[in-house]
């Protein structure tokens, strides 16, 4: 319900005058006037049932078959339904089950109608049916005190069943009577709400969630939605698109291996996408991220053989194979079989590409499924795996993580929605519940066979829902028989995704609604990565097995790319060390080193330097030498250090430039050797010449050291 408040908060009546009360009311949203603040609009999510009579126009001519129509037969009614009517209905809406198989079991008395309503139920499309009454507007003249409805229709398409994800009403700051409301579209009043229009428009995505109009000049509007940001300069009658903002919201992720290799990730309400991992966003064409799937993007694999043979899905387990080579495409959703339960699908529904043979697809719903053919058939192999609990307004009861052992065929952990983890020996043929030691009554964000030791399997678990924010992490090194938990030493943030490093063993990688964690020694100490990198749920991470690359899925910022080569090196021995300097890769000596063209505007000295990657086991003061053959010092540099891994561009410039007088120089070469020479030469910046040096670093009284190559070119 209303509260309102008239001591500034300290005392709060609730405000009953006109608003809807009871069990039914959902999320309600507030605004004010500023000009005339004795008006004010509540938006209020009606839940209550509409009546029968009250639905949707279907839209589809008498005599067809529909499921609201098929919910009100008996059994006896529907074997009386004409042939080519149920022929129709079974094309549109059952495809896959063999019709005289249904009406031969209808007659025996082995199906019944609600089996095929069951298996007609569909998640996303519950989400959109018109049995609740939904969004409803309310005004009040008086400051809050009474209210009136404002409309005499339906806000139909507003809300639909899901109104707790909006909320959101504002008013024009200068108008009373102007209003927008916030939902799947935007819509517009200029009459108090008595009648709307949506105001969306090119380039203005559905699913609407934030609006800010400027007090000092209400023409201009910023609209926050599942797209990213709109602005409107005319009061919101037309909209101008803000494209350079990374705020796409990750859910998961997929890497192939192309060259560059590509990143794939499924996207809150924006589909699933693929673009170069070398792409730049301040250089190159953003059309290079490309869209490969629609709606709200789910899991997505890849088929490494080709890089071309993509698994997308969307909502609910909405799931389909592509082939960018040959342009064939097909679904892969497995169903139950008629007769069974219908299944229950996930929102990110899990599935993946056996590690043991790319053709080999395994599918999560409530029970698992195995395709041996790429997803166009599937084998149930597993039972239910859920408690079966009780459903609310989207599926609960669901597989949320699958992983295959790399090291075994058939060795495959399951994890679920309500708190259960699954393990099969044989590739389904028994299970056995490993959840004892865990805790309970979780959601499974994560479950991962380790690629090193075929015994090894880790567990992440979420609070979320349920407001606990504890980070759960479990290892186990006897395939779950039982658990150590290894989340000690994070911070109180949900965990979503861990990863035990292809190339490391023991080198975990953790994604939180803050952050990633890193741990070299199986989850014992955790350190955290931060740089450059923002305060950001991470929903998914990998990587990259031959570029040493690590791609976070982060759900709000976008896609973030580090090489981590470096931290793979970092073994006990090197961490143990007070002071340890990592290779260096040959440079390339370009003899045209100081010919480079000179700025018209100032001095140009253009600086070559050298890259050192350092670690120190104590912070403190460092310093960088590079030596010659004869071991005299030609370069160096100085500074100050932190525990850990340090990085220092060292200059390979021996002297600089000097500027050109602006008269120029007097040049009047008479011999062959005058003449060949550069007449600019004591003005040139001088660089170490190629040759192989020693470079070293000191710390704290250690110091190590590497081999630097400055390799001519040829």
């Amino acid at each position: 319900g209303l509260y309102r408040s008239e001591d500034g908060g300290d005392t709060w009546t609730k405000v009953t005058g006109g608003l809807p009360q009871g069990q039914y009311v959902g999320r309600l949203g507030v605004t004010i006037c500023k000009s005339k603040p004795n008006v004010m609009y509540a938006v209020v999510d009606n839940q209550a049932p509409r009546p029968e009579a009250d639905r949707d126009d279907e839209r589809v001519p008498s005599g067809e078959l529909t499921l609201r129509r098929l919910r009100m037969l008996t059994e006896e009614q529907f074997l009386q339904v004409p042939r080519d009517v149920l022929a129709r209905f079974f094309r549109r809406s059952l495809p896959g089950l063999d019709l005289d198989e249904v009406l031969r079991k209808m007659r025996s008395g082995e199906m019944k109608v609600s089996d095929l309503v069951d298996r007609l139920r569909d998640a996303n499309a519950t989400m959109f049916e018109d049995t609740i009454i939904g969004a409803e507007l309310y005004r009040s003249d008086d400051g809050g005190r009474t209210w009136r409805l404002t409309h005499e229709f339906r806000l139909d398409g507003l809300y639909n069943t899901y109104g707790y994800y909006f909320g959101q009403v504002s008013v024009d700051p200068t108008n009373p009577d102007k209003v927008f409301l916030l939902g799947v579209p935007i819509l517009l009043s200029e009459d108090g709400g008595k009648t709307f229009r949506s105001v969306g428009g090119r380039g203005v995505h559905a699913d609407h969630h934030a609006i800010w109009i400027d007090p000092r000049w209400p023409q201009r509007i910023a609209l926050g939605n599942d797209g990213g940001l709109n602005l409107s300069w005319d009061g919101g009658y037309t909209w101008q698109k803000v494209n350079n903002l990374p705020f796409g919201q990750f859910t998961t992720l997929a890497l192939d291996n192309a060259r560059p290799y590509r990143i794939y990730g499924g996207l809150q309400d924006n589909g699933t996408m693929r673009g170069p991992s070398n792409h730049d966003p301040l250089r190159d064409n953003p059309w290079e991220w490309e869209s490969i799937g629609g709606g709200d993007g789910a899991t997505v694999q890849v088929d490494t053989r080709t890089n071309e043979l993509v698994y997308t899905s969307s909502q609910f387990g909405a799931a389909s194979a592509r082939n960018f080579q040959t342009g064939e495409a097909w679904g892969i959703t497995p169903r139950s079989a008629p007769g069974e339960p219908p299944l229950r699908y996930n929102w990110v529904t899990p599935f993946l590409i056996s590690p043991h043979h790319p053709d080999i697809l395994y599918y999560g719903a409530n029970r698992v499924y195995r395709s041996l053919d790429q997803g166009r058939t599937w084998t149930a192999i597993s039972q239910d795996l859920t408690s079966d609990p009780k459903q609310g307004d989207v599926p609960y009861g669901t597989c949320t993580t699958l992983s295959e052992s790399p090291l075994q065929f058939g060795l495959l952990y399951v994890g679920t929605d309500d708190g259960h983890v699954w393990r099969t020996d044989d590739g389904g043929t028994t299970w056995r519940e490993i959840s004892r030691g865990l805790v309970p009554f979780k959601w499974v964000s994560r479950i991962v066979a380790s690629p090193h030791d075929r015994d090894t399997v880790y567990v992440a678990l979420s609070g979320y829902r349920d407001d606990d924010f504890a980070p759960y992490l479990f290892r186990s090194t006897n395939r779950g028989e039982s658990w150590t938990r290894i989340s000690y030493g994070l911070p109180n943030e949900p965990i979503n995704v861990v990863r035990e490093d292809p190339l490391v063993r023991d080198l975990l990688w953790v994604g939180t609604d803050m952050g990633v964690f890193l741990s070299w020694d199986a989850g014992k100490s955790w350190t955290a990565l931060v740089g450059n990198l923002p305060h950001t749920p991470v929903h998914d991470l990998q990587v990259h097995p031959r570029d040493r690359e690590l791609v976070l899925a982060t759900h709000g910022r976008s896609v973030f790319v580090a090489d981590v080569s470096l931290i793979q090196q970092l073994t006990a021995d090197v961490r143990a060390k007070p002071v340890h300097v990592f290779p260096i890769a040959p440079v390339s000596r370009s003899s045209m080193w100081g010919y480079e063209r000179r700025s018209p505007y100032g001095e140009f000295n253009p600086d070559r330097t050298v890259r050192v990657a350092f670690w120190l086991g104590k912070a403190g003061a460092y310093r960088v030498e590079i030596k010659d053959g004869t071991g005299a010092v030609v370069k160096s540099a100085e500074g100050e250090g932190v525990y850990g891994l340090n990085f220092v561009d060292v200059s390979l410039m021996l002297s600089p430039g000097k500027p050109i007088p602006p008269q120029g120089i007097e040049w009047k070469p008479r011999t062959l050797e005058e003449i060949l020479k550069d007449p600019f030469e004591e003005y040139r910046p001088k660089y170490l010449p190629a040759g192989t040096y020693t470079l070293e670093v000191a710390s704290g009284g250690g110091n190590a050291s590497t081999r630097l190559e400055l390799r001519a070119e040829r």
